[in-house]
């Protein structure tokens, strides 16, 4: 029957196969569950057993509903970048409160899926500039990798320079540059897991040398979701002045996902006439997604490059989703491992430099060579780290784009739907406080 269902002689593969492709997207990926909490309770001062829970149960119920629906090797989890957004920009620097956040999420969530069932959606996805696209993914890669820096104490505040290194004779950095070393030999000699590994070792050596407190138990009941679970202040989302906030979570979760399943369907041969197979059933899964998680209590939920590990082990089929998925539940009982290590920035901060550094891979896909298209671009990229925002940074970039190409002489080379961004994005610095 699962066979069957899952169509594995059409494809190629066998259930041996499929369970070993699920286990390893499932240990590549697996950083999320200490990551997450960590971010999300530091510094959107959210529950950490809930949102550890949360991201167990968005990333389980999430997947196996990509395997089932759309049958894709295809796992997914809140997402890194947007989670930073979440907390750092939206909590933190505007002052927003989590769960007025969680309900901005929420109505991404159900934007983008609107958008699935419409044909918006290829839409807008041939009207954003191929090179904003790519400089959006990379600008998020500097702001995480900058805020993993922070976090670690690498990078410091100072007052002549705005920032500069830290003290290398911090145990705990010192702990961060191990972590962050090892983690990247792993990666370098293509150790399937390598990141979560080299996490496992460090909090290991953390706990034997007295920097990080040994767990009190090694399995445990999951902790409570109450503080987090339908929590979300849709009403307050619904406010103007979160036009920015939405639109930068839906926009990042959009094409991130876009991105995440041309390059994994490529890699699995599940493209037809260049043509994704049940391309609107996995678009469809991830809006459900992300609404799922928004009501469980955690930041977007969106697909995971990781899930490449998995297929190139031989995934094929969703049946890789659905036992990633099944690993993810049986996670939820090993919370007092996960919230001993998730308390060292030594152990979550390399997670933020390592991914960071892997999304600014983008930057190849720009035109550098047309100054139109490597100004807008430019901007987009610098001033996310800069401003602490992703959401400026997008803004930014759509503004200064439509009169780039007015300035050459090509504005109707620029699709409508930028002028209306465009003007939209004018219209929230002029009128709304940033």
């Amino acid at each position: 029957m699962i066979r069957q269902y899952f169509r594995f002689d059409e494809r190629g593969t066998n259930l041996r196969t499929e369970i070993t492709a699920g286990v390893t997207t499932f240990f590549t990926m697996a950083y999320i569950l200490v990551v997450n909490p960590g971010i999300l309770s530091q510094g959107a001062g959210m529950d950490f057993g809930a949102v550890f829970l949360a991201t167990a149960l968005s990333a389980g119920i999430s997947s196996l509903l990509m395997g089932l629906i759309a049958n894709y090797p295809l796992a997914l989890a809140p997402g890194m970048g947007l989670n930073a957004y979440f907390t750092y920009t939206v909590v933190g620097a505007m002052g927003v409160k989590w769960q007025v956040a969680l309900g901005a999420v929420f109505i991404s969530g159900v934007l983008f899926l609107i958008l699935t069932l419409t044909k918006v959606r290829e839409l807008i996805i041939d009207a954003i500039p191929r090179g904003l696209k790519h400089a959006i993914s990379a600008g998020i890669g500097l702001f995480i990798a900058f805020i993993g820096l922070k976090d670690a104490g690498i990078i410091v505040a100072d007052k002549a320079t705005f920032v500069t290194l830290g003290h290398f004779n911090d145990k705990s950095v010192l702990l961060t540059l191990f972590c962050l070393a090892l983690s990247l030999f792993f990666m370098v000699r293509k150790v399937r897991g390598g990141i979560l590994l080299g996490m496992i070792i460090t909090s290991i050596v953390g706990m034997v040398t007295g920097i990080i407190q040994p767990p009190t138990a090694i399995v445990s009941a999951p902790p409570s979701l109450a503080p987090t679970f339908l929590h979300l202040d849709v009403k307050g989302a619904m406010d103007l002045g979160l036009f920015t906030i939405v639109f930068a979570f839906l926009f990042v979760d959009f094409f991130d996902n876009a991105g995440t399943l041309v390059g994994v369907a490529t890699k699995a041969g599940l493209l037809k006439d260049n043509k994704l197979r049940n391309a609107k059933r996995v678009f469809l899964t991830d809006s459900i997604a992300t609404i799922i998680g928004s009501l469980l209590g955690t930041s977007t939920v969106t697909s995971y490059i990781e899930s490449a590990s998995g297929v190139a082990e031989g995934g094929r089929t969703g049946f890789a989703s659905v036992i990633t998925a099944i690993l993810f539940f049986l996670s939820i009982f090993f919370f007092p491992i996960v919230k001993s290590i998730a308390v060292s920035p030594a152990v979550t901060a390399p997670v933020l430099i390592i991914v960071g550094s892997l999304m600014v891979t983008s930057l190849k896909e720009i035109d550098w060579s047309d100054f139109t298209e490597a100004v807008p671009a430019f901007l987009t990229i610098l001033l996310m780290p800069l401003s602490f925002s992703i959401a400026t940074g997008i803004a930014l970039g759509f503004i200064v784009y439509p009169f780039m190409k007015l300035f050459k002489g090509e504005a109707r080379n620029v699709h409508p739907i930028i002028y209306v961004l465009a003007v939209l994005f004018i219209a929230r610095f002029v009128f709304i406080s940033a």
